[in-house]
């Protein structure tokens, strides 16, 4: 099967570096690159998530093909995932599962957060409490001017989603969180069930929003499961 991943706001492809590895052989493992970074680099970022979602299900429905595919999203990327799995369903399209960590259930999403609207200074000091980017690029003010603005525009992205309330999905979703993130209470990740018919699971990690950076084998081990059983395949196999 393939397993698309979409990155958090600022990242890129290479945030999921090293997964296929992790993952196996069996499971494709396909990062998402979004515009504004990395090899898009010179490509405006999409600061609409609705937007950023059509863009994205013709090319990836045609890069799944026939073959069973699913989702994992961090951050950003799970409430993309969502918008995402929303449509290709309506499409006839669904993925097997849905692998949604480090983000409040779609629903529940509040756009009472203005973080994209703070100063330069005020946003860089958000962004360092998160600690999911490297001290080395954001006290390096070259680095730091690249990053910023993309950054920025993906908070402007989140912050102003709207849900818009569908059918439930038919989709498993698989819920993963850090004990200790101040953004995502670990209490309120079961609200992802409401999102679908299917099952829905919930696996708390130690660490925080970023909590992925040292829990990385355990996630991906859970996520494989989740995917395996999906699929009826027997674990190891």
């Amino acid at each position: 099967m393939r397993l698309f991943c979409l990155h958090h706001a600022g990242a890129g492809a290479s945030a999921f570096r090293g997964w296929q590895e992790l993952v196996g052989p069996r499971i494709e493992v396909i990062p998402a690159q979004l515009p504004g970074r990395e090899a898009r680099f010179a490509e405006p970022a999409e600061r609409s998530m609705a937007t950023l979602a059509e863009r994205l299900v013709e090319p990836l429905g045609e890069r799944a093909g026939s073959v069973p595919f699913a989702f994992f999203g961090h951050s950003m990327g799970a409430l993309l995932g969502y918008e995402l799995t929303r449509r290709l369903t309506a499409l006839g399209r669904p993925p097997l599962l849905l692998g949604a960590s480090g983000c409040v259930a779609p629903q529940l999403q509040s756009p009472e957060h203005d973080v994209h609207g703070l100063s330069d200074d005020e946003f860089l000091q958000h962004i360092r409490k998160l600690d999911g980017t490297p001290s080395e690029i954001l006290d390096n003010p070259s680095l730091r001017d690249l990053l910023l603005p993309v950054l920025r525009d993906d908070f402007i992205a989140c912050e102003t989603y709207v849900y818009e309330e569908h059918p439930p999905l038919g989709t498993a979703i698989a819920v993963f969180g850090g004990d200790a993130d101040p953004g995502v209470p670990a209490d309120q990740l079961a609200s992802w069930g409401h999102l679908t018919e299917a099952r829905t699971v919930v696996k708390i990690f130690p660490g925080g929003h970023f909590y992925l950076a040292d829990q990385l084998g355990a996630l991906v081990s859970a996520l494989v499961a989740e995917l395996r059983a999906e699929l009826g395949t027997p674990t190891g196999s």
